[in-house]
């Protein structure tokens, strides 16, 4: 792999605690107890952080997402010491967009106050619903009456830059509560939105007994209906499952989706480095336990370490590229993967044929309805590659 230039960085802090597991969260996290202090798991995050400073010394950090998890559970104290430790050891790029996750059953005007003193400037709230029978089906600690106040308190603390969490084809759900849900969001203006299907993940108690879901084609109504609600109010579709008003595309997850790279801090935290000047990628992946992770740190030890090959590389590049609905300059695959474009023609040209995606004369990729109806296989097409 040849890299002609340093990739973008990212920063993801995961907080792995909750009040309680939802049915359908196959994310790592774990009910809260009071095994692990929080200035113990804080410090642990800070040594982690201190040790990969040699493998992106001088890179500065685009954006920071705290994921979980939910991380508003984290106290204002201890999220303003990490970010000023962090602060002072990594360089923060002038205008870092800064996102914390929040459960609206965890939050008040206060916490928001605080939180947005300590330096953060974007949430993203997991509202999910605005239908209390919807929120109990979930498992969700919060009412919807949490969550329209979450909102307000999360404007007057000073929050102009939030998201919105939404899921649809939810148990017993009606096309007209989808689309209730979806007007009662839009009515705040929010400046992104995300909106996704519920879908069965194995190893949750709604994969092992799962509700009363809508069909493929009630789901599939859904989703066309919403979306029009969601672009007739101003919104642009940027990736499979988010809307965002002009210039409020979530920073931190289009480095994802662009294959840009990202230090994972936290129990079960991926992290993606290239070390350009050497050629080589890697990623990381922290002990799931808040435990384990946390005696890893005192240990002195890391976690998993694997180095991406060229086949490694193409794949994860078009697994997160496709995603963007408006397409991507194939530039960027060879910028990202330091790999030639020429390695993937064959693959391009088949997937043209199939008339799954178009490539423009100005070499943009971009998937066609088809190939959008159909991204797995195309996704998969580039396995062996």
């Amino acid at each position: 792999m040849n890299f002609t230039q340093p990739l973008p960085l990212s920063l993801y802090v995961h907080y792995p605690w909750c009040v309680q597991k939802c049915p359908y969260c196959d994310f790592n996290s774990h009910t809260l107890k009071a095994d692990i202090d929080e200035a113990v798991y804080i410090n642990a995050l800070i040594t982690q952080l201190e040790r990969i400073l040699p493998q992106i010394w001088g890179r500065p950090i685009k954006s920071i997402f705290f994921g979980g998890g939910t991380p508003s559970l984290i106290s204002e104290e201890g999220l303003n010491h990490f970010l000023s430790q962090a602060r002072a050891l990594l360089g923060f790029s002038p205008g870092i967009e800064i996102t914390l996750e929040a459960n609206p059953g965890t939050v008040d005007f206060e916490k928001f106050a605080g939180f947005y003193q300590a330096g953060v400037n974007r949430l993203s709230m997991g509202i999910q619903s605005f239908d209390d029978e919807k929120l109990a089906a979930l498992g969700r600690i919060h009412s919807a009456d949490e969550a329209h106040n979450a909102i307000e308190a999360a404007k007057s603390a000073g929050f102009s830059n939030f998201n919105l969490d939404l899921m649809f084809a939810l148990p017993n759900q009606t096309l007209q509560q989808a689309i209730a849900d979806v007007e009662q969001a839009l009515s705040y203006k929010p400046p992104h939105l995300s909106h996704y299907q519920l879908t069965l993940e194995p190893n949750t108690p709604f994969y092992k007994n799962p509700p009363v879901l809508p069909n493929d084609d009630q789901a599939w109504s859904f989703q066309q209906e919403c979306q029009q609600r969601i672009a007739q109010a101003g919104y642009e579709h940027y990736e499979v499952s988010a809307y965002a008003k002009k210039g409020h595309q979530c920073l931190h997850n289009l480095n994802y989706w662009q294959f840009g790279d990202y230090i994972g801090l936290g129990a079960g935290a991926h992290g993606k480095i290239t070390m350009a000047p050497e050629g080589r990628v890697f990623r990381t992946q922290m002990p799931a336990s808040p435990g384990g992770y946390v005696e890893a740190m005192k240990q002195d030890k890391s976690g998993r370490i694997h180095w991406l090959d060229s086949e490694d590389a193409i794949f994860e590049f078009m697994l997160n590229a496709l995603r963007l609905q408006q397409g991507f300059d194939l530039s960027l695959f060879q910028l990202r993967t330091g790999l030639e474009q020429a390695i993937i023609e064959p693959v391009l040209e088949s997937l043209i044929n199939q008339e799954l995606i178009t490539v423009s004369e100005h070499n943009w990729l971009q998937l066609t309805s088809k190939g959008q109806q159909y991204l797995n296989n195309v996704v998969s097409a580039f396995l062996n590659e």
